[in-house]
């Protein structure tokens, strides 16, 4: 009887496996590699300038948790790279980058896609092939580790993926003759009901254009450390790429 017992149980360990792990195991054949994603919100498109005007002034912040994520040297790399001279005094450059890494987020697209009783399809997968086998005392045996084996197989499967979210704003200066005028619109709160309004309108002498880039990470059971230098990359070619 315990060695029948014993068969039983390395049958349903085994469909369990195929069976109430099935979301988890076609996950992590579909989700094996990397897969890394850069996208602008909006197109920035930037006048040909002589060869005395590539001169850039760069202001990179990042206000995440995520300070590892240092792009100031290889965002000044990559642009040296095209032709470009990074001055220190912005009024001495003819384009200002200016950006900031709003924030890094994870997430778990099983959960995220509604999935959210992940955990207990599988175990009532599991539960269900084990109630196939024996009956009485054995088939209640066979049920409960059938559906612990399904919690514990879809436990170990996380679909993830890393959202970085950057904003930016590229000026170039205006040709001469040229004005531009900026308005700024603001609104102020003050104490709990009330409330302030500011209007400024200037004339100032450079184009500036903002957009913002969202940068993806996916894969199985991803590390922020696996994904932090392939974000990066994607984020240094988008910023460098508008030049």
């Amino acid at each position: 009887m315990i060695r029948f017992n014993g068969l039983i149980i390395t049958v349903i360990f085994a469909l369990s496996l195929g069976l109430s792990g099935c979301s988890a195991l076609s996950t992590s054949v579909k989700k094996k590699d990397l897969a890394v994603e850069t996208k602008m919100s909006a197109t920035i498109v930037l006048d040909p300038v002589t060869s005395d005007k590539r001169t850039v002034y760069l202001q990179l912040r990042n206000t995440s948790d995520k300070q590892s994520l240092d792009y100031q040297t290889p965002v000044a790399a990559a642009i040296k790279a095209k032709g470009y001279t990074i001055v220190e005094d912005p009024e001495k450059a003819h384009f200002w980058i200016q950006a900031n890494i709003l924030q890094v987020g994870k997430s778990d697209l099983r959960t995220v896609n509604g999935k959210t009783d992940q955990g207990y399809g599988a175990a009532i997968q599991g539960a269900k092939i084990g109630s196939m086998f024996g009956d009485g005392d054995g088939q209640l045996a066979a049920t409960v580790v059938g559906g612990l084996i399904g919690i514990i197989t879809d436990a170990m499967v996380d679909d993830i993926v890393y959202v970085m979210v950057t904003d930016l704003q590229i000026s170039e200066k205006a040709k001469q003759g040229v004005d531009v005028t900026e308005s700024n619109n603001a609104t102020l709160k003050q104490g709990d009901s009330g409330e302030q309004t500011q209007q400024s309108v200037e004339t100032v002498d450079r184009k500036k254009y903002q957009t913002r880039i969202t940068s993806t990470a996916n894969q199985v059971n991803l590390t922020f450390e696996e994904a932090e230098q392939q974000l990066l990359e994607g984020l240094i070619q988008s910023m460098s790429g508008i030049l």
